[in-house]
């Protein structure tokens, strides 16, 4: 079992790499994200139960510093303020705990990551939905399909897997390899 998951989860690793439009997208998210830094704007991320973890470690990240000491990075998993999340999903629904938040602090030229292995949690749905309105540009990853997240996003990051457990490992990476051009790219080394 142990070499099968190890084995399971090279090969999906391999698909990333042989996916030529999938790096391309990578590739133009850390463009595209480096710039909004450098403009000034910010970054919010979201997701729920493991995608929220990884949200949050990613927001870590380029807030503290990834490879090398640098300024932070304005980035924020916006499910970290319990009483906020707690006191909107109890009078407005957990559906609208990203969307009204980003409402209150997002702007136009900032940026949105969604977590989401199925492509369809709600409240990362409805939060897409805002951006739009606000002019925030989306970064969604899925899995395979991309659920709803698929028609809302500018950018959609579609690992092609329905295994839960390995999405997550390749968002991992992918988030990673983001965060590395995005130091790079702002704050060079000289």
């Amino acid at each position: 079992m142990i070499i099968d998951r190890i084995k399971s989860a090279i090969a999906l690793k391999q698909e990333l790499l042989n996916d030529a439009k999938l790096l391309a997208t990578i590739e133009d998210v850390a463009i595209k994200l480096s710039a909004s830094f450098l403009e000034g704007n910010k970054l919010f991320l979201c997701g729920n139960g493991g995608s929220a973890a990884d949200a949050q470690h990613l927001a870590a990240e380029f807030s503290g510093r990834f490879y090398y000491d640098r300024p932070p990075l304005p980035a924020e998993a916006m499910h970290v303020n319990t009483s906020y999340l707690t006191a909107v999903a109890n009078d407005y629904g957990y559906e609208h705990v990203y969307a009204r938040y980003l409402e209150s602090t997002a702007i136009q030229g900032d940026i949105l990551i969604g977590l989401s292995t199925s492509g369809n949690s709600k409240n990362v749905v409805q939060a897409f939905i805002k951006a739009k309105e606000l002019g925030v540009k989306t970064v969604a990853f899925t899995g395979k399909g991309g659920g709803k997240l698929a028609q809302h996003a500018n950018y959609l990051i579609e690992i092609p897997s329905t295994d839960t457990p390995r999405i997550q490992e390749c968002h991992m990476l992918i988030g990673h390899t983001i965060c590395e051009w995005v130091e790079n790219s702002v704050f060079p080394r000289v």
